[in-house]
């Protein structure tokens, strides 16, 4: 599965260089074997993004990307769409994706993160739980998807911040940016992607897989 993902950020046009921040041997050695860029960190964060950071601390670039690695069907285009805005606007310093959302059991599915948007396309929240509530006619609703972009100074300094309750009761590492008032920028991509979460995920993946190769 890394190396599904790997290969797919690699292929996006902009990026210069990919490295997998790991706490694990086995995922290091896994992407020796395929001739990727490793990075092994301290086992101790709280976060990915944290993880991140400390990698980004020895790392001599202006912006920097988080790609889960359990989205092995992660777009390049996407990649691309995270990067974008902040190549046009130098006050952004944080940056995601999301994708339109039509499946009721995914709205349901508190593994599928849902976010708000404002009409300047900034989150607005982020969150487990179906959002927004439908009480008439439904609005546009927008799956999250697993990457983020960041300013390299924006993240460093983000890594140091305290976690935050919202933070801590969703799981959402991305909230801790918005409780501190950060403005995250979001791209909407006609692309889906899955985060393998389940072994349910990981079958949907699989048959998402053969139906492209057929």
């Amino acid at each position: 599965m890394i190396e599904h993902v790997y290969r797919r950020a690699a292929a996006a046009k902009g990026v210069d260089a990919v490295v997998v921040a790991t706490d694990d041997e086995r995922i290091a050695a896994a992407v020796a074997g395929f001739g990727g860029a490793a990075r092994m960190t301290g086992r101790n964060h709280r976060t990915g993004t944290d993880r991140l950071a400390e990698v980004a601390a020895d790392l001599d670039c202006e912006i920097i990307l988080n790609v889960q690695g359990d989205e092995p069907l992660i777009d390049p285009s996407t990649v691309e769409a995270v990067i974008e805005p902040m190549q046009y606007e130098q006050w952004i310093d944080m940056t995601t994706a999301c994708t339109p959302l039509t499946d009721q059991a995914d709205y349901e599915n508190p593994n599928v993160v849902k976010v708000v948007r404002n009409l300047q396309g900034d989150a607005m929240y982020f969150s487990r739980s179906p959002i927004p509530h439908v009480r008439g006619a439904r609005p546009a609703i927008y799956k999250h998807l697993g990457i983020y972009g960041y300013r390299r100074a924006f993240l460093l300094e983000f890594a140091r911040l305290p976690q935050t309750a919202l933070e801590i009761s969703e799981s959402l590492e991305q909230l801790r940016a918005l409780e501190h008032g950060t403005r995250i920028r979001t791209a909407i991509t006609p692309f889906d992607s899955i985060g393998v979460d389940t072994p349910e995920d990981l079958e949907r993946v699989r048959q998402a897989m053969t139906a492209t190769r057929t």
